[in-house]
């Protein structure tokens, strides 16, 4: 028999088996679970030769007491995340490059349990009332599951896995995020208390470089986080992590980025970061950033600098408080002073594109690119005179870092 063939064969023995335990379960009550698997492969499988019976107790226990099919993919740390599409191949991310895998689950109610047993010990569910959940594993991975009847063609399930060990700024260099010289810009403008908006798209690496970003602050000062799902790793030794917290089953208890962010200004920060805007916090996180919070910094989706500026102006109008749009664009403009613009490229490369300065223009602000990787070449400008990072270029646009 084929390999293909017999990895086949045997997940499907596997999953007959999973389900004959469940129904044995009270007849072998009194064995240790592993046990109990050992003894249902010798007595339902005992022709297979002794390295096919091996395997087959490894697929049950996984079916049974870990993620099934995907335990491989977990174990593998260059994954980064896991795609699961209802009975269809699992999808990864590996290096940046999505690719197929052969790795399937053999019916929908081995996929929901696997999905149960991730949510169980975050004390989250997932049904059909309420379809839709996101979660937070030990590790810090991201979890997302969207069920029936929203996912078409069965349960989704997405993991983004977080890395066992935190990237550096010198890890960035070296990954050609951005080159060294750009590391010394950025490390003095967090360290001269400019306020930075990392933006791009999804799974662009803003979380990551928003991470580093965060390492230049000086050890002395309080940094609050506050995330929708915690990822940053800060490595300063006053820092307060703050996370959001979704409604219970009941539709009670939601505790709202928006509301993390007003009660972190009683919370005497001397930086606040917000791992992403998303909503009416915009607002005021704007207004914690132009009353003595200069220096924070948060990420944002967005397509471009300018392009960044717009969304934020739009999430603050989003609070709903009635301020007109002018007032709004103000405040971003006295707000911020810096905005990081990232890619994933398709070399799988996530790198940093462009820095911009908010400069003011007529109604509002506006942006200026000090750097720009262009044809697989940094270019830099000098600051505008009088800009937030003039302190910072010389005139040639080099780094005075």
């Amino acid at each position: 028999m084929d390999p293909a063939a017999r990895a086949a064969a045997l997940d499907e023995l596997a999953g007959s088996l999973r389900e004959r335990l469940v129904e044995r379960a009270g007849e072998d009550a009194g064995l240790d679970p592993q046990a109990g698997i050992r003894t249902l492969v010798e007595r339902e499988a005992g022709l297979l030769d002794p390295d096919d019976r091996e395997e087959l107790v490894a697929r049950v226990a996984e079916r049974s007491f870990g993620l099934g099919p995907l335990e491989p993919l977990l174990r593998d740390p260059e994954v980064d995340e896991v795609m699961v599409n209802g009975l269809r191949p699992v999808w990864i991310e590996r290096g940046g490059q999505v690719e197929e895998t052969e790795v399937r689950f053999g019916s929908e109610a081995d996929l929901r349990h696997a999905i149960e047993r991730i949510l169980a010990p975050l004390g989250r569910r997932v049904d059909e009332a309420e379809p839709l959940c996101d979660a937070r594993l030990p590790d810090g991975s991201r979890v997302n599951v969207v069920l029936p009847p929203l996912a078409l063609d069965g349960p989704v399930l997405t993991i983004r896995r977080f890395g066992l060990r935190s990237l550096g700024a010198d890890d960035l260099v070296a990954l050609g995020t951005w080159p060294a010289a750009l590391r010394e810009f950025l490390a003095a403008a967090v360290r001269a208390r400019l306020t930075i908006l990392v933006c791009g798209g999804t799974g662009s690496g803003k979380t990551t470089t928003l991470n580093v970003l965060s390492s230049f602050v000086p050890t002395g000062e309080r940094i609050v986080t506050i995330e929708d799902t915690a990822e940053l790793r800060l490595q300063q030794p006053h820092v307060v992590r703050l996370e959001a917290r979704p409604p219970s089953v009941e539709g009670r208890g939601e505790v709202t980025i928006r509301r993390l962010v007003r009660n972190a200004l009683r919370m005497r920060p001397d930086r606040i970061v917000v791992g992403e805007v998303r909503g009416g916090e915009a607002l005021d996180m704007l207004a914690a950033m132009t009353t003595g919070h200069d220096g924070s910094l948060s990420t944002v989706h967005a397509g471009s600098p300018a392009e960044a500026l717009r969304r934020l102006e739009t999430l603050a109008l989003m609070a709903g408080v009635g301020l007109p749009h002018e007032a709004i664009r103000q405040q971003v403009a006295d707000a911020l002073d810096l905005v990081v613009h990232q890619e994933r490229g398709g070399d799988g490369v996530r790198r940093v594109v462009a820095v911009s300065e908010v400069v003011r223009v007529a109604g509002g602000p506006g942006v200026r690119d000090l750097y720009h990787h262009r044809r697989g070449r940094p270019v830099w400008r000098p600051a505008a005179e009088g800009g937030p990072a003039a302190a910072l270029l010389g005139g040639g646009g080099r780094a005075r870092c």
